[in-house]
């Protein structure tokens, strides 16, 4: 079996080497072909890991919260095996532990920060065992794919109880996902956010309304967005949970602030959602056993990439690339971009690949009629499904326009826009997307 790694982690280098030369991301490829020469290469990996191993699933966030989670813990000098990219299947996975290990087929690591779909966890639990799991949230998500969220919820439940040794960390604020926590017979810790902070559109779509204990309809005292806030069943009694970790003083401003444990956080970012990240990741690093006494200092430092807020500069012109790919998400970033009152340039791509889902009947769920405020200047729709995206558009009466192909989309708007761009994209377009404005940004 040795052997065998060795020869799958050298195949796996070599893959992903070819790849990055072709210009293609490369990740899940070497995670296959590693997979093809040792299927027990997870395991094995895996196993060497010195101290923890944590995974993150849920709908929303997984990525900027497992990426936080990793540098928190980087922060307190560990070494962390992560899978940075976002491939979270399990070739993703794999591909984490194989590029990461050594030419002698030795992994050098403290922790592993690995995200999970939920849907993969079947895959990669036995392998892996891990020892927490952080849960941030379950909406509805590619329909044709998961089908309804029960049926998500019932893997996520099954997979919890075959790890009984792991300890859950879970937002509190939603009822499916802490409703799975309390259910599951392991130990578990909450965060979350006990104070309303704004006012919640009573329009947006909310999953989970009905207790899953007993059927009745939850009682919400407010909601934060989507089901998230502070529910109660009147019926059984099922109710949010005591928070371990409150946040509190929250402000989402040019900045996102807010108090945990009484220390004060700040971090660079827009978007109310992304205090549940790093309300998340705070609370794995202080679930580990660390002090957190760093924390302040890495959010400083951190850089989202790989599309989730992430900045580029194009001849002048200021442009944000962020994922958008289920209903509660695209609202929370249309929130994020109506937080910059300044004039503003949108552009929405959306495909219909496999891992994206064939069925896009969710723009419909979308709260686009937002975009009617003066402060955006024009809307452009591409990507493969751009005329459903433009008709949906015409339904709440905004204007848009056409163009199918991405780089002219955003070459257009650097010409003749306001210099303040937002590029809004599902999860195909993301990886092309950003190579293209990687390139604009390198262009003279």
């Amino acid at each position: 079996m040795k052997i065998r790694t060795i020869a799958a982690v050298w195949a796996a280098k070599i893959t992903g080497w070819v790849c990055r030369r072709m210009g293609r991301q490369g990740v899940t490829w070497a995670g296959q072909v590693a997979l093809r020469i040792c299927p027990d290469i997870l395991r094995d990996l895996s196993s060497q890991v010195r101290e923890k191993i944590f995974v993150v699933c849920g709908t929303n966030g997984k990525t900027t919260t497992n990426n936080m989670l990793c540098a928190g813990l980087e922060a307190e000098g560990k070494k962390v095996v992560c899978n940075h990219t976002g491939s979270n299947m399990q070739n993703g996975v794999v591909a984490a532990f194989v590029l990461d290990a050594g030419l002698n087929g030795k992994l050098d690591a403290d922790y592993a920060c690995i995200e999970v779909d939920e849907a993969s966890t079947r895959h990669v639990f036995p392998a892996i065992q891990p020892d927490y799991m952080v849960l941030t949230n379950l909406f509805r998500d590619q329909l044709d794919r998961y089908g309804e969220i029960d049926i998500t919820m019932d893997i996520l439940e099954e997979m919890i109880r075959s790890v009984p040794k792991m300890k859950v960390i879970v937002n509190g604020d939603d009822a499916l996902s802490a409703y799975l926590a309390m259910d599951s017979g392991n130990s578990f810790v909450t965060y979350g956010i006990s104070q309303p902070v704004m006012n919640s559109r009573t329009a947006e779509i909310r999953e989970g309304r009905f207790c899953r204990r007993c059927g009745m309809r939850l009682t919400y005292s407010f909601y934060h967005y989507s089901q998230l806030g502070d529910y109660r069943c009147p019926k059984c009694g099922f109710a949010r949970p005591v928070l371990d970790f409150d946040a509190c003083d929250v402000k989402v401003d040019d900045q996102i602030s807010f108090r945990v444990e009484n220390r004060l956080l700040a971090a660079a970012y827009k978007g109310f959602y992304n205090v549940y990240n790093i309300l998340a990741a705070y609370a794995g690093v202080r679930t580990a056993g660390f002090s957190a006494e760093h924390f302040n200092d890495m959010l400083a430092d951190f850089n989202p990439e790989n599309g989730r807020m992430e900045q580029f500069r194009v001849q002048g012109t200021g442009i944000v690339l962020n994922l958008a790919k289920n209903p509660a998400g695209f609202n929370q970033n249309i929130s994020a971009v109506m937080q910059d009152t300044a004039p503003k340039d949108v552009i929405i791509v959306i495909n219909d690949n496999a891992q994206d889902g064939r069925d896009i009947s969710w723009l419909w769920d979308v709260d686009f009629d937002r975009f009617r405020e003066k402060s955006i200047h024009s809307v452009t729709v591409s990507g493969i499904r751009c005329q459903d995206m433009r008709l949906r558009l015409k339904y709440v009466d905004i204007p848009s326009m056409l163009e199918t192909d991405v780089e002219q989309a955003i070459r257009n708007r650097v010409r003749d826009g306001v210099g303040n761009l937002y590029v809004l994209v599902n999860y195909t377009a993301l990886f092309t997307t950003r190579n293209i404005l990687k390139k604009l940004e390198g262009e003279k």
